[in-house]
């Protein structure tokens, strides 16, 4: 059995590491052992950086996190109830949680939890490259627990199952599945794939939280196109909405958006909005329905619809910046640049990039309290000039403050008339 104990050392920060050997004493000295499991483990062996620690205890969680607390200082946040408890200093934390095992009624249930060993801990994760643990008290420190082979299975790129009800008790596995394959390059074991789509119908019987749950990890991995194409090859995608699709045309637009986006990476709801745009109105109703969207996300998706109506005047290239504005300013944000990002045409697209770049930026010079001091009265008229004048500024009408305040005069001497 092999030993990350260097591995462990090499990749933690110091005072991370002193935490984890702390609680490995603190544990050892109560007779009980503390493991450091999961992601956390196979990414030692991929030599990928992973901070997100999740310690596991054969004894009681909460009170080790609150007796570590007391030796080596920090704030405990405990969930007696489910066994677990978070332990922080400054901006490192540690999860820790009761070893556990888990029973599922029926496909797609959440499952019955009781306390358990480190072996019916690890049997009740996803796969085998998930399910591997090490040592942390002192005499056996980064020793490797490996009771399914998840070693062997990083070693030849396989995303397997620990058995093959596996997918038919949690059928979310199944977009997990997908998402390491995808996010490490590696590939389903032949078994695995085999169960799986066998399997992929059970989403049917998972709610609409824990599927949205898994879409909304899929749409933060840096390429989640890749796994949206490998669920639609698996049945995976359609069993969310059977009109969606992970083709070519959804990669291009994917990869245009972290192109043109300020940040490393473009935002969930913007990849969300891309995804949905081929839907028609019925589609996204029911698509919003089935996921169960919240109120951000299901006006984004909502607005699809009325702006794809609105596209078509923008191949006027005679259009008034104004006019632009008034088109677009009614839908949300996160629409128009999916829109910039969706649309064939260059003109639309070119006027899509004006708009976010520049137009919407653009304001008047004087405000309500300035046109009150001109003799504007409060009210309707005073909204509309505001807007006039907005207008104005975007059509080159007038470029000064000036300029604003000799055409309102003008508009008042006319509207005496």
């Amino acid at each position: 059995m092999g030993n990350v104990a260097r591995d462990i050392e090499a990749c933690l920060p110091q005072q991370l590491l002193e935490l984890i050997r702390a609680a490995g004493e603190l544990a050892a000295d109560k007779g009980q052992s503390l493991y450091l499991v999961g992601g956390a483990v196979r990414d030692l062996f991929l030599g990928r950086p992973n901070l997100d620690l999740d310690l596991v205890l054969e004894g009681d969680a909460p009170s080790l996190a609150r007796h570590l607390a007391k030796l080596r200082g920090g704030k405990v946040l405990t969930h007696p109830r489910f066994g677990t408890a978070t332990i922080s200093q400054g901006i490192i934390s540690l999860d820790l949680v009761t070893a556990r095992s888990e029973t599922y009624a029926k496909p797609g249930a959440l499952p019955a939890v009781k306390p358990g060993t480190i072996e019916d801990d690890l049997f009740r994760r996803d796969f085998t490259i998930n399910a591997m643990a090490a040592h942390l008290d002192p005499a056996r420190f980064g020793e490797l627990v490996d009771p399914h082979g998840g070693k062997g299975d990083l070693d030849q790129g396989f995303v397997r199952v620990l058995h093959r009800g596996s997918f038919k008790d949690d059928p979310t596995r199944i977009w997990r599945a997908i998402r390491y394959e995808q996010r490490l390059g590696f590939r389903l074991e032949p078994d695995t794939e085999s169960v799986l789509r066998r399997h992929v119908v059970l989403m049917d019987r998972v709610s609409g939280d824990r599927l949205r749950h898994e879409l909304e990890h899929i749409l933060k991995e840096d390429h989640p196109e890749k796994a949206l194409h490998r669920a639609q090859e698996l049945g995976a995608l359609q069993q969310l909405l059977p009109s969606l699709e992970g083709n070519g045309w959804l990669a291009e637009r994917y990869e245009r958006a972290r192109q043109t986006s300020p940040d490393a990476r473009p935002e969930s709801g913007l990849y969300l909005a891309l995804l949905a745009w081929r839907l028609d109105e019925e589609q996204l109703k029911t698509f919003i329905q089935r996921l169960r969207f919240g109120r951000e996300e299901a006006r984004t998706l909502q607005d699809i619809p009325g702006l794809k109506k609105a596209l078509p005047a923008l191949k006027d290239r005679e259009l008034l910046s104004s006019h632009i504005c008034r088109l677009l300013e009614r839908h949300r944000l996160q629409t128009v640049l999916a829109a910039a990002l969706a649309t064939d045409s260059e003109l639309i697209r070119q006027q899509l990039a004006l708009y976010l770049s520049n137009l919407r930026f653009v304001a008047p010079s004087l405000d309500g309290d300035d046109l009150k001091q001109m003799g504007v009265p409060p009210g309707k008229k005073l909204g509309w000039l505001l807007q006039a004048l907005r207008d104005a500024r975007l059509d080159g009408k007038v470029t000064t403050k000036k300029g604003e305040r000799d055409l309102v005069r003008q508009w008042l001497i006319q509207s005496k008339r």
